[in-house]
């Protein structure tokens, strides 16, 4: 199993929510690339957006973004030292 690249796009995005306020939402504009257009309209589809546009995290989207933080703070922490 592997992650598809909208899948990654997905992420990406809800990684721009700011998790400190949920009264900040974001805006997916027209001219944005239609990969990112792409990703907006399936985190809406799946229920965790409020606007295919952008708009504000839903519930299951506060959720999916705490879950894509962690993922990505363990993928980009820099790798132990190996004593040897």
């Amino acid at each position: 199993m592997s992650f598809a690249s909208s899948t990654i796009e997905e992420l990406n995005l809800l990684l721009q929510f700011d998790s400190s306020s949920l009264e900040r939402g974001i805006k997916v504009h027209s001219s944005a690339r239609p990969e990112v257009i792409a990703a907006c309209q399936q985190l809406f589809d799946r229920g965790l957006i409020s606007q295919n546009d952008g708009g504000y995290l839903t519930d299951a989207g506060v959720e999916a973004l705490a879950h894509a933080q962690t993922l990505a703070g363990l993928l980009n922490a820099p790798e132990p030292t190996r004593a040897g």
